[in-house]
């Protein structure tokens, strides 16, 4: 086939493409900066419609992974790239005659805070969703999701967690708060979350890709179906990396109050004229919840749908991880 991955700078976007490219699909990605991947590409905002349009002709399915997902920012940052975008790619694809398109969601886009313990992919609500990528990102999911149809064949991926060797979200954000003794463990660190290996979540893309047809319409959520105390698996993954394991337990009420102190000052600093952006915050109260509850997911629709099962085990995960640190 001729596929177009969007968002192709990130690490899940990046080895999706090369492993689509590898089986032998005509692979071309789309992204604002250049990617340094030796595939054609085209450099391009998602929210530019004509610049879309022109991109998708010829393409037989789309593969749209581009987003804005740093945890904190402005309502409108995240609107233009997760909705604004979301939009534009459907209505170059049905505009185009592409007959696929797999949408890049996120299991946060139906977390209301609570914890989800053993359900499937439950309908996206931005109104309970947590936090401006959450709320953008149940949005996109219900713009995509409402452009399939007879033509257009449309699939929401919700892989949970990614992770793995060249991570810069969760393996590199967790590695520099232990290095630097900010890593402490919210509530008893013994919520059962789930996560998912990078090689997984890159099978499961490209299966659905093949199975875009037979799975239109739904949304679906991809783990490694290993669900592990959250404090033991941010300390195997601080151990394979070679940092620190964090010791220090912070009660989750306390956590969620700082966070949510946090939240107000960002959001007074981005509304600051020519203030810029102040980097990431220390804490806020999306991530105390997602540090303290418990999110694992029921995956045998997702397996039966995509005729997709993960290949590398949390174990062989995290020895590849350490293997890339040098720690083994």
């Amino acid at each position: 086939m001729k596929v177009l991955v969007t968002g192709a700078s990130g690490m899940l976007g990046r080895q999706t493409a090369l492993a689509l490219a590898a089986r032998g699909d005509d692979v071309t990605v789309l992204q604002r900066h250049p990617s340094g991947l030796p595939l054609p590409e085209v450099l391009a905002d998602v929210a530019d419609r004509a610049a879309m349009r022109a991109a998708v002709a010829g393409h037989d399915a789309v593969l749209h992974l581009a987003a804005k997902v740093n945890v904190t920012g402005r309502w409108a940052d995240y609107e233009r790239a997760n909705v604004q975008g979301t939009a534009s790619v459907v209505q170059a694809c049905a505009a185009s005659g592409v007959e696929r398109l797999v949408h890049v969601s996120s299991p946060s886009v139906a977390h209301s805070g609570a914890s989800l313990v053993g359900v499937g992919a439950e309908v996206a609500d931005p109104t309970g969703a947590r936090g401006h990528y959450a709320r953008s990102k149940a949005y996109a999911e219900q713009v995509a999701l409402g452009g399939d149809g007879e033509t257009l064949a449309v699939v929401a991926i919700r892989p949970h967690l990614v992770w793995g060797p060249g991570d810069t979200q969760l393996v590199g954000r967790l590695v520099e708060r232990a290095q630097s003794g900010r890593l402490p463990i919210i509530g008893s660190g013994a919520a059962l979350i789930d996560s998912t290996y990078v090689t997984n979540a890159v099978d499961a893309l490209v299966a659905a890709v093949d199975r875009c047809r037979e799975a239109h319409g739904q949304a679906l959520v991809v783990s490694n179906g290993e669900p592990r105390p959250v404090g033991e698996l941010i300390a195997d993954i601080c151990r394979a990396a070679g940092a620190p394991t964090p010791t220090r337990h912070v009660p989750f009420p306390a956590a969620a109050l700082v966070g949510g102190l946090v939240d107000a000052i960002w959001a007074t600093r981005l509304a600051l004229p020519f203030g810029g952006s102040p980097g990431d915050p220390p804490l806020t109260r999306f991530l105390a919840e997602q540090l303290s509850t418990a999110h694992w997911f029921d995956q045998r629709r997702t397996r039966e749908l995509l005729k997709w099962t993960p290949a590398v085990s949390l174990e062989q995960g995290l020895a590849e991880l350490a293997d890339s640190f040098g720690t083994t």
